[in-house]
Order: structure tokens, then C-alpha cells, then sequence
């Protein structure tokens, strides 16, 4: 767990949540579950502070910017919980397509075999 300042919430990271995943990118050939997962998820050292209106912020990046989670309300430890965005994630297409890559050649060892 991160080492908080005054005022600051701790933050833990999880896959995306329907709101999130809804109509994003997902190639041929792989389930749908895989669209969910994001680098990050299971982050929990991790702490955000709130604006002067006690909101904490709607979106935290990483990776420059590329990979994105939305926050999601609390948990019953009254973390702020960021899910995983793939729709604002600019990484999200390209790493879906690797994992597309990885899922074909399985899918060609397994008929060789």
C-alpha cells in the first residue's frame, strides 16, 4: 500500500466494468474477456487526492498517457477503484492485436500437435 499524505485516497486498480468495455476493440479469434483486462489491474500502491470539492479525479493515466482507467466509485475499504478504459486507452488496439497473434499461434500449435 502507498505511503499517504494528508487528505490523499488510496486507489486500487481493476479490469474494466461494462460502462467500460462496451463496444471496444476486440479481434477476430479472441474472447471477449480479454478486452476486460488492463496492464495495471490489481494495482494497489497507488493514491490519488482529492480537488477542493472532495471529488477525486475521473481519469488517471499511464504509460504517457496511452493507458487509462476511470474511476469507479469505492470500495468497502474506501478505496477509490479505477477500472480499466480500453475505449480512452490509446495503447488498447495495439495490444488486443498481440494478443490476437498469441491466441492464432496457440490455436496453430494445438492443430499441429
Amino acid at each position: 500500500m502507498a505511503t499517504l499524505l494528508r487528505g490523499e485516497i488510496p486507489v486500487i486498480l481493476q479490469p474494466a466494468g461494462h460502462a467500460q468495455y462496451r463496444g471496444a476493440y476486440c479481434p477476430p479469434g479472441v474472447p471477449f474477456k480479454e478486452v476486460r483486462r488492463g496492464p495495471f489491474d490489481g494495482k494497489q500502491d497507488l493514491a490519488v487526492r482529492p480537488d477542493i470539492n472532495g471529488e477525486v479525479p475521473k481519469l488517471v493515466t499511464f504509460a504517457n498517457g496511452q493507458v487509462v482507467y476511470e474511476y469507479d466509485g469505492r470500495d468497502k475499504k474506501n478505496r477509490a477503484v479505477y477500472r480499466y478504459a480500453p475505449k480512452l486507452s490509446s495503447s488498447h488496439r495495439d495490444v488486443m492485436n498481440g494478443v490476437a497473434e498469441v491466441y492464432a499461434e496457440h490455436a496453430l500449435k494445438k492443430g499441429t500437435q
